[in-house]
Parts: structure tokens; C-alpha cells; sequence
């Protein structure tokens, strides 16, 4: 019989259980001031959102949504667990937030866009996608 699915706006599908566990745990704290951390990369995109000291409070990723393979690594994905973590904070009683950007995966504008646009306010976003100064030690040349 499967598993139950509901269908969205954009006629993608989204498992509606995970998405009902992702949303259904209540917060333990009331904060209103948090951190967003995103990480994009080319296959997943990740996000955390903790207390202004670090500690996590709740996290989300597009694969802990159901969504496989390389549709992982989409905008649509990633804006929906903006969603996700939106409805979390709302919860949590979240007014004001500040996000941290790592990677350079194509997720990292829709996930901030969604989780705006629930009335949040954005406070600052600041890109820290690590850069390597020099990198590894090159391959010895072939010899033929």
C-alpha cells in the first residue's frame, strides 16, 4: 500500500509523515533571539537553529524530508525545510533571527526566503563558506 503522500503547490511531493514528525516535537525553550546555521552544498542542504550561544534548539535537512537523491540538492528542497524550521520557531517563539551561510549549494537564498517569510525578522546574514588559502599538496606528475 505505500506510504501516504500529500501533494504541493508545484506538484512536487513531500512525505507527510516526516514532515508531521519534523513539526509535531514542541519546543523545550522560549527564545525569542536565534542563530540560523545553513549549510548548502551541491547535494543537501542542512539547517540548524540555535540559542544566541550555540546551542541547538531544533534542525532540518531536505533529506530528513523524504526528498532522495539529487532533488536533495534543489531550491524547492531547500525552501522547504525553511518551512519546516519556520513553523519550529514560531513555536518556539522566535521573533528575531541571525543566519550563518556555508557552502555554495543552490539552497542557501530559497531557505532564508522561506523562513522570512513567516514574519521572522532577519537581523544580518553573514556567508562563512570556508576558502582554502592553498588547498592539498599536488599529485606527482605522470610518467610515461
Amino acid at each position: 500500500m505505500g506510504k501516504k503522500r500529500i501533494a504541493t503547490q508545484e506538484g512536487q511531493l513531500v512525505d507527510a509523515d516526516k514532515r508531521a514528525r519534523a513539526v509535531g516535537r514542541a519546543a523545550k525553550k522560549k527564545v525569542t533571539t536565534a542563530q540560523l546555521a545553513i549549510e548548502a552544498t551541491f547535494n543537501n542542504t542542512k539547517a540548524v537553529v540555535s540559542d544566541t550561544k550555540g546551542n541547538a534548539l531544533f534542525w532540518s535537512s531536505s533529506g530528513s524530508l523524504g526528498f532522495k537523491g539529487a532533488k536533495k540538492g534543489t531550491p524547492f528542497a531547500a525552501s522547504k525545510v525553511g518551512e519546516v524550521l519556520a513553523e519550529k520557531a514560531v513555536a518556539a517563539g522566535i521573533k528575531e533571527v541571525r543566519v550563518v551561510v556555508r557552502g555554495v549549494g543552490s539552497g542557501r537564498e530559497p531557505l532564508i526566503r522561506a523562513f522570512v517569510a513567516t514574519g521572522i525578522e532577519l537581523l544580518s546574514v553573514v556567508d562563512k563558506t570556508p576558502v582554502p588559502h592553498n588547498g592539498p599538496k599536488a599529485k606527482k606528475p605522470r610518467r610515461v
